[in-house]
């Protein structure tokens, strides 16, 4: 048994100076990366650990935080039901919007992929646009007017599908539907060029070599060569997807208003923002930013967990 840790700890000590070793031959390299390390860790990293920090403090910018533990996280389960409410919202959100904007990204540059280079690029334009456009969301709040000159009531009214118009943005039965469907139009971000990167990354002898193997037709192509060709592709688009279902604050607070009725479009990063820089209440805000943190990394782990046992 002792000789065995012996063992263990002359491993130990000459891999560490094999990477010291290595450390040494690459210091240039890091010397490269020091620039980009420094500003990941004070932007990134650095404001992590302090919103973490704190979420176990009581701190309203004018006084210095005072350390009150785990009470926060308290209040946030047991006394607030504003922020059960939120998430709810938005886990029924993250639910239809991450999965089914996350499968519609990759079927639309599925398909714009077989497109005339001239076309696709057209099409690219197209899809991508409105999740760049500033404020493209305002559009719907123009749609879903709640009178009789919102274009949706009128051509409802028109038809007589309706007797009255509804108030798509102020009653709490439609919000939460209308929020959901104007994500899902935004949802072709940046998950969507990274799948037509990776479309047109694939290696084209391997889809002929497949058909040499015995792939019949396009879905066993998809499923045994063009989706593990597209792993790192597949992995990023989720992490995107999962990012934009729980980071959902200006679509709700655009159109539905700020509160919203009976807070049917509350969302975790509205309730984040309310007490973050309308009450001034930086200590619970970080506690929120804090669980809706861990809660986006658990997901991703299943997510990409998932992912990697695509086409094995």
């Amino acid at each position: 048994m002792q000789s065995t840790w012996n063992k263990y700890v002359r491993m130990k000590r000459e891999n560490m100076k094999y990477n010291l070793a290595k450390a040494k031959k690459m210091k240039v390299c890091y010397l490269f990366l020091l620039p980009y390390a420094a500003l990941f860790i004070l932007f990134f990293i650095a404001p992590i650990c302090t919103s973490i920090y704190y979420g176990f403090t009581y701190y309203n910018i004018l006084e210095p935080p005072k350390f009150i533990g785990f009470q926060n996280y308290v209040n946030l389960v047991l006394q607030d039901e504003v922020f059960l409410t939120a998430v709810k919202n938005t886990f029924v959100i993250a639910v239809i919007t991450g999965p089914l904007g996350y499968i519609l990204s990759f079927l639309f540059a599925w398909f714009i992929n077989e497109l005339p280079r001239w076309l696709r690029t057209i099409a690219v334009v197209v899809f991508y646009a409105p999740s760049i456009a500033q404020n493209a969301y305002y559009i719907f709040s123009i749609i879903f007017r709640g009178d009789a000159y919102g274009y949706l009531n009128s051509f409802l009214l028109q038809f007589g599908l309706i007797d009255a118009p509804l108030l798509w943005l102020t009653d709490p039965r439609y919000i939460l539907p209308v929020i959901i469907v104007v994500i899902l139009w935004m949802s072709m971000g940046t998950g969507f060029l990274s799948f037509v990167a990776g479309l047109q990354g694939v290696d084209r002898s391997m889809y002929e070599a497949g058909y040499v193997d015995g792939i019949r037709n396009r879905w066993q192509e998809l499923y045994y060569i063009t989706l593990p060709s597209m792993k790192p592709m597949l992995l990023f688009g989720a992490v995107m997807a999962i990012t934009q279902a729980f980071n959902v604050c200006d679509v709700p607070r655009a159109l539905a208003g700020y509160p919203s009725t009976d807070y049917a479009a509350r969302t975790i990063v509205t309730h984040l923002f309310d007490y973050g820089f309308s009450r001034f209440e930086m200590g619970y805000a970080s506690a929120i930013a804090t669980v809706l943190f861990l809660v986006m990394i658990l997901c991703n782990k299943v997510i990409q967990n998932a992912l990697r046992k695509v086409g094995t």
